[in-house]
């Protein structure tokens, strides 16, 4: 079997190792691969293991070798999924991989905007603190977590992740769930997440639905004092609006580690606004949270040449 890696730099830069994918196939990895290429890469392939690489019907009708596609993410709209299941081609994914360093990434956000770690060290490296006729000083409003409202909009295995965290902390954990089950913190109405949170994270997948939730007309509920927090997908919020809302103070602030359009484009309404906190995608990306993505990988390919294919999403 060949099997070619069409952009293995996002998972593995360097600190991680393609080998074991040898026992089951002859292997060709290229770091990353233009739309161009994509065709001439894998037109002799059995199978192709990508991360961002968008494979439409016309490529996988002009590469009829081909017989497996294991995304190496969870998200898999990147794929024609039903042109694929027509073909006769194989597709699965890589769930729930990142679930705890993702809820790590979401307080790394929180605790930045309550304690401000990072504006009272360099403030002391710049000599603020020995020159002060005090024994402390503080530059921005510390807060406790403990007492205030986390609301979390979707609730899979990663807002699951983040209300336990939240209660450690002492957060009253509010949630608005597509569905509703055993074990759940306090499911709430859609309107009344947004109006009583104070932390509102955002975990639930892009769907006709949910596309643009945090919108001009939801922000407008929410109180001045709150911040929104998107790990999921950038399409979940309107930039526009959002931007708008922090120059005039509509909420407190916004992290997130997810943009509409990735790599984030010079125009993008996020740029350079104020109380806004933007990380490049990395919340997946310890070193720990990528080798287990590589492990059910690799696993995904070993079920599906025995014939008991797992993760199958096409």
């Amino acid at each position: 079997m060949k099997l070619t890696v069409l952009d293995g730099h996002a998972v593995n830069p360097g600190d991680l190792n393609w080998d074991c994918f040898k026992k089951f196939a002859s292997v060709t990895v290229y770091e990353r691969t233009s739309t161009d290429s994509v065709i001439s890469r894998i037109g002799d392939s059995d199978a192709v293991l990508l991360n961002k690489i968008v494979i439409t019907s016309d490529i996988l009708k002009k590469c009829p070798k081909l017989k497996y596609i294991g995304i190496l993410a969870t998200g898999y709209n990147v794929v024609d999924v039903k042109a694929a299941r027509e073909l006769g081609v194989t597709v699965t994914n890589v769930p729930s991989y990142s679930t705890m360093s993702v809820a790590q990434h979401v307080f790394a956000f929180i605790t930045t905007f309550t304690n401000h770690v990072q504006l009272h060290s360099d403030g002391v490296i710049k000599g603020k603190w020995t020159a002060c006729p005090d024994f402390c000083y503080w530059d921005a409003p510390l807060t406790e977590l403990a007492g205030k409202t986390l609301g979390i909009f979707g609730y899979g295995h990663i807002g699951e992740r983040v209300a336990r965290i939240g209660q450690a902390f002492g957060m009253n954990v509010i949630c608005c769930p597509h569905h509703i089950k055993d074990g759940m913190p306090s499911p709430v109405s859609r309107d009344e997440l947004f109006r009583t949170s104070d932390f509102l994270t955002l975990h639930a997948p892009l769907t006709p639905e949910t596309a643009e939730i945090v919108n001009e007309h939801t922000l407008s509920h929410m109180k001045n004092t709150a911040y929104v927090i998107n790990t999921a997908r950038g399409a979940l919020i309107n930039e526009r609006d959002v931007r708008a809302a922090l120059d005039s103070g509509k909420i407190a602030g916004y992290a997130c580690d997810v943009l509409k359009d990735e790599p984030m484009k010079i125009d993008c309404p996020l740029l350079g606004a104020p109380n806004c906190l933007i990380t490049p995608h990395i919340a997946w990306a310890p070193k720990e949270t990528r080798i287990r993505l590589m492990d059910i990988a690799l696993r995904n390919i070993e079920c599906y040449l025995n014939g008991s294919a797992q993760n199958v999403v096409s």
